[in-house]
This record gives structure tokens, C-alpha cells and sequence, in this order.
């Protein structure tokens, strides 16, 4: 058994107790990445943080952990870029001006932001401008940055065609929100492809990331199945941006 899903399979263990069922897959972890007790107070944490108040066109994973994060900065004003679960139907852009009062909540759920965000291709992501912010949730992510999700490689995807079109580099924040059961307290080797985090933000603390390791460049073709590419539009998209050929 890979050390990763050792990590993933005792933090899961503990998520148990904390983790609120999702509505559709429950507290099946290999699905989901759930919301948490005291996630809330985890936000607080995040919107009083330079990079959020600094930020105006982020990126925020369709984790249910993130909930309140995404109703936050749909009051704030501030356009995000959400992934479509397990990317097969790309992305999806929210403009908060277009969420009416009092709707903010809905509009953070994923199935409100199935209905108030619009499809939004790589390209047109680009004509907006650079993403200037990125948070995710975690199965587990250790003190020196290395995230784990669900074990299907999502994030790390996403960062990789965001850098091969240039919208996010080295130094744009990203950042992590777990419960503590999920922080693991060792310093991790990072593999070729995972996305190092800077700070992470728990019910609890915020701990920011010491001497963060280099994060990779570009989508790792060779390491991605044609089927993968064929259920994954976005990649189909950046493949012909690239003039790559097609699987």
C-alpha cells in the first residue's frame, strides 16, 4: 500500500467522527471531500487573510468543506472558477452579481452553482485574466504543504492546465482547509505531480507552510490514460490550444 493512501485511509478513520454526510455519496471519502464541524470557523480563518481580501478572481474546488467560503465571497463580490465534479463537464464561472439577495447560501451549494454559474471553457478563462487565488479542501494534507485528495488527482490537473496557459505560477496563493484530525504532523515527500499548499487553515489554527518545495508545470501527458483525456474536455480544449495531437 502506497504511503499516500495510508495517510488517506487512517486520517479517513478519524474523519468519521467530524465529517457532516454528504447528500449524495455520505461518508463515502473516496467520492467526496466532506464538509467538517467547525468548518465556518475555518473560513473566518481564510477571509481575514491577505490573499483572500487581496484577491478578485480565485478559483475554489467544488469541496463541500468550501461551502461557506464560496456563500462568502459571493457576498464579497468576488468571480470564482469552480471544477465540475470530476472535471468531465469542465468549469463553471459565478458571477456574484447575478445571485439575488438572500440566495447566497444556495449559490454555494454545488447545485446552486449549478444553476446561477455558466459553463466557462479554458480559453475564456483566460480572456478574463490570471486567477490570483486558489483553495482547496483535502482528504490530508501534511504541515509541509503535500495535499491529498481523494486519490483521483483532480487539483493537481487543474493546476496543470492553469500553467500551461500561464492563469496561476509559482507564487500564487494556495491554500488548504481541513479539519485538524486532517493535518498530518510529518514532513511528506512531495511526488512529480502534487501541488504544494502555503498556509492551511483548520477549525483551530492556520498554519503557514515553512520553505514550500517548488510546485510542478503543465499537464504530465504521459502520466494520463486516453480515456482520461477523452472523459476530460478541458484537456481535449488544452490539447488543441497546444496543437497537440488528439487520443
Amino acid at each position: 500500500m502506497s504511503t499516500s493512501k495510508k495517510i488517506r485511509e487512517k486520517i479517513w478513520t478519524k474523519l468519521h467522527d467530524v465529517a457532516r454526510p454528504d447528500t449524495r455519496f455520505h461518508l463515502n471519502f473516496a467520492e467526496v471531500i466532506p464538509d467538517f464541524e467547525g468548518s465556518e470557523d475555518a473560513i473566518d480563518r481564510v477571509v481575514v487573510d491577505s490573499a483572500y481580501e487581496e484577491s478578485s478572481f480565485a478559483f475554489i474546488t467544488p469541496d463541500n468543506c468550501l461551502v461557506d467560503l464560496r456563500r462568502r465571497m459571493i457576498e464579497d463580490g468576488k468571480p470564482m472558477v469552480m471544477s465540475t465534479y470530476g472535471i468531465y463537464r469542465g468549469f463553471l464561472y459565478l458571477d456574484p452579481t447575478t445571485v439575488p439577495k438572500g440566495a447566497a447560501l444556495y449559490a454555494s451549494w454545488l447545485d446552486g452553482m449549478e444553476h446561477f454559474g455558466v459553463p466557462i471553457t479554458l480559453e475564456e478563462i483566460a480572456q478574463k485574466g490570471r486567477l490570483d487565488y486558489l483553495v482547496t479542501g483535502a482528504s490530508a494534507v501534511s504541515v509541509n504543504g503535500v495535499r491529498f485528495g481523494k486519490g483521483h488527482g483532480f487539483f493537481d490537473l487543474e493546476w496543470g492546465m492553469f500553467t500551461d496557459l500561464g492563469l496561476v505560477d509559482e507564487n500564487t496563493p494556495v491554500h488548504a482547509v481541513v479539519h485538524d484530525v486532517q493535518l498530518v504532523n510529518d514532513q511528506l515527500q512531495p511526488s512529480e505531480t502534487d501541488i504544494l499548499v502555503d498556509k492551511i487553515f483548520t477549525p483551530s489554527r492556520t498554519h503557514v507552510v515553512e520553505r514550500r518545495a517548488k510546485r510542478p508545470h503543465g499537464v504530465k501527458w504521459p502520466l494520463l490514460e486516453p480515456k482520461q483525456i477523452f472523459e476530460t474536455p478541458p484537456l481535449q480544449e488544452l490539447q488543441r490550444l497546444q496543437g497537440l495531437a488528439l487520443y
